[in-house]
C-alpha cells in the first residue's frame, strides 16, 4: 500500500507553468477527522475533490496522471525512435517547444517517501531523478538525469550502476534498471502498476468485467459491493452469475439481479431474476461497472481517480461513494480518492475539509491555474473559514473557477 502526497504537472495540454496538486493536510480543524490518516512522522487526505468550469482543466490533471502512470509501465518496449507522448501547452511559442514535466512523490511502507519525475519532448527523456526520504529524514538523490548524463549514486543505487550507457534517450532509466533487476526501481515501477487506477465517470464502460469477475468468484471486494447496492436500495436484493462458453471459444460472464415479487398487500410472495443489462437503469449499470474498480481500491488500499464522479449519478451517491473513504471502518486499508466534479452540493455537505477542495481556472492566456481552497485570499485580507457556507461562495464566485456566462436579453 501507498498512499499520494504530491503530483506536479507541467507544460501538458493546458497546463502552461507547472503546478502541484497535493493530498497533504493543512494544520486545520476541519471536519470530518476521518479523512485524516497519520502514518508516522507522515499524513495525508483519503479524499480530495476538483471544481472548475468546462474546459479549465480538470480533465487535464487526471490525462496527465494516466500519461506519466502509461510511460513508465511502457517504457521498456519502446524502440529508438519511438515518439513520447508529447502534447505541450501550443498557446505559447516558448512552451511548444519547452519538455513536459510530470513528477510525483508518494509515501511507500516504513515510512519511505519517494520521490520521482522526469521531463521529456516528443523524442528525449530531457531530465529524471528519483529522490528517497527514510523516517522523515533529508531526502537522498538515488539518480539524477540531465543534459551531461545520468549519475548515479553507487552507495544507494547499486542496482543502477553500469547501466547509464544502456540507457535510450527516449527510454527511462527507472523502467530499464527494473526490467533488469532492479529492487528499489522495481517498487516504484509497481507503484504506477498498482499504486492508483484512473477511471472516467462519462465513460465507464470496460470496468464491468473486473466488477462480473469478483461476483463470479465470491471475493470479498463483491461482498462489500451487494451491501454497497443494498444500501442504496437499488431494488434488487442479491446478484447472480452465470458463467457460459461462447462461440469464439471464451467464457462470458451472465449478471442476474434477484427482486422480490410482492402481493397486492405488499408483502414478499416470491422472487423474479431480470437479466442485469437489460432491465437495470443505465444509472445502476454505471455504478455496477464502477464498483470493481471502487471496492478494489477500498480492499487494497489503493488511490482512485476518478473524472466526473458525479455524471449519471445522484448527488446522494457522490456523498455515499466519499463517505466509504472517510470513514475507518469502511476504509481500514486507508485507500484514496481523487475525483473531479461540478457537484455543488458536495461544498456544503460537510464531507470535505477546506484542504480537501482544489479548483482549475484558465487565466487570460487560456492556461490552467491549479489551486486549493487554502490558498486563496479573499478581497479583504482573510482566508474560507471552516464555518462559512462554501457551496453559496463558490456559485457567486468568491473562489473563481467558474464560468462566466453572458446574460441572455
Amino acid at each position: 500500500m501507498a498512499a499520494l502526497l504530491q503530483f506536479t504537472v507541467g507544460n501538458y495540454r493546458s497546463f502552461h507553468q507547472a503546478r502541484t496538486f497535493s493530498m497533504v493536510p493543512n494544520s486545520i480543524q476541519d471536519n470530518p477527522k476521518g479523512c485524516v490518516v497519520a502514518e508516522g512522522h507522515y499524513k495525508y487526505l483519503t479524499t480530495a475533490a476538483v471544481y472548475g468550469a468546462n474546459s479549465s482543466g480538470k480533465s487535464n490533471l487526471i490525462a496527465a496522471l494516466t500519461t506519466m502512470k502509461d510511460m513508465v509501465l511502457s517504457s521498456v518496449k519502446l524502440n529508438d525512435h519511438d515518439p513520447l507522448p508529447y502534447n505541450p501547452f501550443l498557446l505559447s511559442e516558448e512552451s511548444s517547444r519547452q519538455p513536459t514535466h510530470l513528477e510525483v512523490v508518494y509515501l511507500d511502507a516504513d515510512e519511505t517517501r519517494i520521490r520521482y519525475g522526469f521531463d521529456y519532448t516528443m523524442r528525449r527523456i530531457e531530465q529524471e531523478w528519483l529522490f528517497v526520504s527514510k523516517k522523515n529524514k533529508q531526502e537522498q538523490p538515488y539518480f539524477v538525469r540531465d543534459e551531461e548524463g545520468i549519475g548515479v549514486n553507487e552507495s544507494l543505487f547499486p542496482e543502477g550502476v553500469g547501466l547509464e550507457e544502456r540507457t535510450n534517450d527516449n527510454r527511462l532509466f527507472l523502467s530499464l534498471v527494473a526490467q533488469l533487476g532492479g529492487t528499489v526501481s522495481k517498487n516504484v515501477l509497481d507503484y504506477f502498476k498498482s499504486g492508483y487506477n484512473v477511471i472516467s465517470g462519462l465513460n465507464n464502460q470496460g470496468y464491468e468485467g473486473l466488477t462480473e469477475r469478483q461476483f463470479l468468484n465470491e471475493e470479498e471486494e463483491s461482498t462489500n459491493a451487494l451491501q454497497f447496492f443494498k444500501d442504496l436500495q437499488l431494488g434488487f436484493e442479491n446478484i447472480e452469475t452465470v458463467e457460459r462458453d461462447t462461440d469464439k471459444g471464451k467464457k462470458a460472464i451472465d449478471i442476474f439481479t434477484m427482486h422480490n415479487v410482492y402481493s397486492e398487500h405488499g408483502e414478499i410472495v416470491g422472487k423474479q431474476r431480470f437479466r442485469f443489462d437489460y432491465c437495470e437503469s443505465q444509472g445502476t449499470q454505471k455504478l455496477f461497472e464502477l464498483a470493481g474498480p471502487l471496492f478494489e481500491a477500498l480492499h487494497q488500499g489503493r488511490l482512485l481517480v476518478m473524472d466526473e464522479l458525479d455524471a449519471k449519478m445522484h448527488p446522494l451517491i457522490s456523498q455515499h461513494i466519499i463517505r466509504l473513504f472517510s470513514n475507518e471502518k469502511t476504509n481500514p486499508h486507508h485507500a484514496q480518492l481523487l475525483f473531479t466534479t461540478h457537484d455543488t452540493n458536495l461544498l456544503s455537505s460537510h464531507l470535505l475539509r477546506r484542504d480537501q477542495i482544489w479548483f482549475t481556472e484558465k487565466d487570460k492566456a487560456e492556461s490552467t491555474d491549479l489551486y486549493s481552497l487554502m490558498n486563496i485570499v479573499l478581497p479583504d485580507g482573510t482566508k474560507p473559514r471552516g464555518d462559512s457556507n462554501l457551496e453559496r461562495n463558490y456559485i457567486k464566485g468568491r473562489y473563481g473557477a467558474i464560468p462566466y456566462l453572458k446574460t441572455i436579453e
